[in-house]
């Protein structure tokens, strides 16, 4: 009919036609309302601090301090996640193509609420995003400093037994720069990736744990100027917009690991069309890093910049067992208390910039707490009063093979000591049990040995382990309750 018309007519009636059509979309995308950034977070079940601690307090010793630092970033981090996504969504909620002016309301112009590409919908899987909003509360993430043996380690497995989100535990021993042998730092990332089960979201918000990250310390300039440092500063310069936040491109699972995908007879299924990318973007803005590290030798950093020195008839010399504690290593155990003679408790970041690290990679880690190094009281209750105890764990052990056995208190007493004089912290203590009950767990196994008891004597070295045959508990009883009555009048 619009041919016949004349052309002035034909051109007026397309433009009124095409102010009444509606365009549709080509694909049906879930709206932004429809979508819950948040979901997969804890709602309700997110333990606080208090109780955090409580539960830490069942499997570590001591380090009120750790567990109070730990437990309270724990707890800011995913608060801070769920504050940030929330304001993240609120500012895209608003559809700028559905925000229609006045003019074309009143010309009869409809709008298509049009909906881009999905790549392009969504800015959490692009590498670059020019309109990101700037969080609301800045992470902080934490730098654990203590001896060996001191619980730096149990404390990350045990948060991440407690914790339902991705908990990933690296080693910085092994982290190289991009293109040498070795581990790129990126590797962290894909082991928090594959602790979310693949899910780039529940990734994204994440704790990941770095152990013994004063391996990539810069080494000293005595080395030769042929030899690279290629996991020292290089490293850290690598870990510094990871810890910042920004996008890590991390391969995807191999294909050959893909669980196969059953399809319909005849016609091909839609799952089976979606295959798992092979690179994935991980947002780390809200990932929260955690480090560790012995530090050997920081003490002496600490002790240089305490001491004042003076000179004079009436200056204060230093004892000749400081000039040679400070060549080695600070003492292993002391009271866990906070007192003055713990060097580690006034680490500044002075010190760690000397220690080898670079400032822009301390400033990244804006809370340092510290472990005390365990005491002979702190030993005894690792052996006897925690989950897990190594006094538990062996006579457990020994009651698979249908065997009891007994430790006297004096012996406990030795045990602690011994520990005391070898260092390494809980860590001594398996050691310590693993060569005294080398014997006794090669000849009872198999045998009509049924009853067995570790005295003092058998701690010294003095004697053997004491061993009784089925049917003589009354005689094993009795012996044990006679070590500790004479363990009770010593000490009286």
């Amino acid at each position: 009919m619009l041919s016949r018309l004349p052309h002035t007519w034909r051109v007026h009636s397309l433009r009124v036609l095409s102010r009444n059509l509606q365009t549709q979309a080509r694909y049906e995308y879930p709206s932004r309302d429809e979508q819950d950034d948040t979901s997969f977070l804890p709602r309700s079940g997110l333990a606080t601090p208090r109780q955090l601690v409580r539960y830490l307090d069942e499997y570590v010793i001591g380090q009120d301090i750790a567990k109070k630092v730990l437990s309270v970033a724990v707890f800011n981090h995913y608060t801070r996640v769920r504050a940030n996504l929330a304001a993240f969504s609120d500012e895209s909620g608003t559809d700028p193509w559905s925000e229609a002016s006045a003019d074309d309301a009143q010309s009869g112009v409809s709008s298509a609420h049009l909906h881009p590409h999905p790549q392009r919908a969504l800015p959490h899987q692009l590498p670059l995003q020019p309109r990101q909003p700037v969080s609301l509360f800045e992470k902080s993430n934490v730098l654990v400093i203590g001896p060996t043996g001191s619980g730096k380690t149990l404390l990350a497995r045990t948060l991440a037994r407690v914790l339902d989100v991705p908990f990933s535990v690296s080693d910085a021993t092994s982290f190289t720069q991009a293109g040498y042998v070795g581990e790129d730092v990126d590797m962290c990332i894909q082991r928090l990736l594959q602790a979310a089960n693949w899910d780039s979201y529940r990734a994204s918000t994440g704790i990941v744990y770095i152990d013994e990250v004063d391996k990539i310390a810069r080494k000293s300039s005595s080395t030769t100027e042929s030899s690279r440092d290629v996991g020292g500063e290089g490293v850290q310069q690598a870990l510094l917009r990871m810890m910042e936040g920004s996008v890590v491109s991390v391969q995807g699972k191999p294909a050959s690991l893909e669980p196969p995908v059953p399809t319909a007879r005849g016609r091909g299924s839609p799952a089976a069309a979606q295959q798992r990318p092979d690179t994935y973007h991980i947002d780390t803005s809200n990932v929260l890093f955690i480090l560790s590290g012995a530090f050997v030798g920081l003490d002496t950093v600490v002790k240089r910049r305490v001491s004042k020195g003076s000179i004079g008839f009436t200056a204060n010399l230093a004892p000749k067992e400081e000039d040679s504690d400070s060549k080695g290593f600070m003492p292993f155990f002391t009271s866990n208390r906070r007192s003055s003679e713990n060097l580690l408790e006034m680490i500044e970041p002075t010190d760690l910039v000397k220690y080898g690290f670079i400032p822009e990679f301390i400033s990244r880690l804006p809370t340092i707490t510290t472990l005390s190094p365990l005491s002979t009281q702190d030993l005894r209750r690792i052996l006897t009063d925690v989950r897990g105890s190594l006094i538990g764990q062996y006579t457990a052990l020994f009651g698979h093979s249908d065997v009891e056995i007994r430790f006297t208190t004096a012996s406990i007493e030795q045990i602690c000591l011994r520990a005391v004089e070898r260092g390494g912290g809980a860590r001594g203590l398996r050691g310590i049990m693993e060569s005294l009950l080398l014997d006794s767990m090669y000849e009872v196994p198999g045998s009509n040995v049924r009853y067995v008891l570790i005295t003092e004597d058998v701690v010294l070295g003095k004697s053997p382990a004491l061993y009784w045959i089925r049917g003589d508990g009354p005689a094993f009883w009795a012996a044990w309750a006679d070590e500790e009555q004479r363990a009770e009048r010593q000490q009286v």
